[in-house]
Order: C-alpha cells, then sequence, then structure tokens
C-alpha cells in the first residue's frame, strides 16, 4: 500500500466520522424540554403522539394525561391523539375515573 492510498484512506475515515458526529449533533438540536407532572422530560420537537409522551413521562397509560397552557384550565388529550412540541410546554396527569374536576381552577392574571 503506498503513502497516498494510506492517507486517503486516513482522511476518507475522518470525513465519515465528522459527518457522523454532525448527524449527531442535528439531532440533538432537535431535542427540547418539556415537563411531565413537574418532572424534566427531553423529547424531538415537532409532533408527538399522546402515548408516547406518556411514556416517556411514566404516565400510567391508564391515566389522563393533560395540557397546561397559564391562564387556562389543563386540557385533557385524547390517547390517540398527538401534540406538536416546541420545547417548554407543560402536562400533568391524573386517574380518569377520580372524578377530577378542573372546573375550580382560576385563571392567573
Amino acid at each position: 500500500m503506498t503513502t497516498q492510498s494510506v492517507e486517503a484512506k486516513h482522511d476518507s475515515h475522518q470525513q465519515d466520522a465528522r459527518s457522523s458526529d454532525d448527524h449527531h449533533d442535528e439531532r440533538d438540536k432537535d431535542l427540547v424540554r418539556i415537563t411531565v407532572n413537574d418532572q424534566p422530560v427531553e423529547i424531538h420537537r415537532g409532533r408527538q403522539l399522546v402515548r408516547d409522551i406518556k411514556k416517556l413521562g411514566h404516565v400510567p397509560p391508564a391515566d389522563e394525561l393533560a395540557q397546561v397552557v397559564q391562564g387556562h384550565a389543563p386540557m385533557p388529550l385524547p390517547d390517540d391523539g398527538s401534540v406538536v412540541i416546541k420545547g417548554g410546554e407543560e402536562f400533568i396527569s391524573y386517574p380518569k375515573d377520580s372524578g377530577s374536576s378542573h372546573s375550580d381552577f382560576q385563571p392567573v392574571g
């Protein structure tokens, strides 16, 4: 093997490593932080299934997941639905059959 072919092979390997690192960096840029029951969770930005948010937040499948928007009552999300994640969203969970009502929620501000 000539010195040139060894150098070319080495350069090729370095380029592969850089493109792999660049791809990994791109994926990390898509990760944002949300909270589920006051616990931080990292998730990819964009449309996410409610059931996936529940899994990441360790919410039992039988529980209700609701999105908390400041100034509004928590909005229950359908298990087969999805939410567009931008980062910073807050979610809470509670048993579906608890009879829990959020009608006593008072908007702030």
